[in-house]
């Protein structure tokens, strides 16, 4: 396969997380792969705790490396979720790169103000910005990659859902719950999916969300934020889970009978033994 043959991914926030591992995963099963998110280079991610703010590990330049490892090309592109020009440059950068657009990954989310607190505390502002970036500029990505897909006969839209989304949480947010802001704007961009399989599912678009259900990240685990859902039970699981079950999902014909639908990625992920060594025995 020439390098003009082969699929190109575009997967946002993939500076670490699911973002990351999913753009590896497609590297691996064959595509080029264009990464975005706020982080360009190590060092710049941070993350607020009680105690002060605490240094993110991961990068977009860290993960086009990884790529490169697998002998696929990657391009990064710095992208805010907040800007809509920003938005706009790094879609249009995905396509214009290589030419071409066979899969898109919206994947990255909102970590400010708003998506966790209490219904009570949550500003109207903090609700809009949270819409915007996580419903309304999601759809605008898929409007602008949707006509390049369709141009060339297909492609594959990947969304991430969440059980937030339509569960009714164990506590209120601190507590093993979560924010209306964030179940609202995920309930939102998960609607899109159905309506784009009705709408383009027989002219060669696939679309699918993915619940990954709970994942342990990096962010979680330099803020020990992953402690109020495990002390509400929740079992987490590594990135790479839901990342392998996004990749084989966006690249497997047979994927095909979960278009238009929400997959749960663990259920998936542990059916197919999509990723060696997971679950760990006993």
């Amino acid at each position: 396969m020439t390098a003009r043959d082969r699929p190109v991914a575009f997967v946002t926030g993939a500076s670490r997380g699911i973002g990351r591992c999913a753009a590896i995963a497609l590297a691996r099963a064959g595509c080029d792969v264009v990464i975005s998110a706020r982080t360009v280079h190590e060092g710049e991610g941070r993350a607020e705790t009680a105690t002060g703010s605490v240094v993110l590990p991961g990068s977009l330049d860290t993960t086009a490396t990884e790529i490169s490892a697998t002998g696929a090309r990657a391009h990064a592109v710095a992208m805010d979720l907040l800007d809509r020009a920003s938005v706009e440059a790094a879609a249009v950068a995905a396509i214009g790169i290589w030419g071409r657009l066979d899969v898109l990954v919206n994947n990255a989310i909102y970590q400010g103000q708003g998506p966790m607190q209490r219904l009570g505390e949550l500003s109207i502002d903090d609700a809009a910005t949270t819409i915007t970036a996580d419903y309304l500029h999601q759809l605008l990505l898929i409007q602008r990659v949707l006509p390049v897909m369709l141009g060339r006969g297909g492609g594959s839209v990947v969304t991430m859902s969440s059980g937030t989304a339509y569960l009714d949480p164990p506590g209120p947010t601190g507590q093993g719950g979560w924010g209306v802001a964030y179940a609202a704007a995920k309930a939102a961009v998960t609607r899109i999916v159905p309506i784009l399989h009705v709408e383009h599912g027989g002219d060669g678009i696939r679309a699918f969300n993915v619940d990954p259900g709970f994942v342990v990240n990096e962010r979680m685990r330099a803020t020990t934020g992953a402690g109020q859902f495990t002390d509400a039970g929740f079992r987490g699981v590594p990135p790479e889970v839901p990342g392998a079950v996004v990749a084989w999902l966006a690249t497997d014909p047979a994927a095909d009978r979960y278009a238009g639908t929400v997959v749960q990625a663990q259920k998936v992920c542990r059916d197919l033994g999509l990723v060696p060594g997971w679950p760990a025995a006993g």
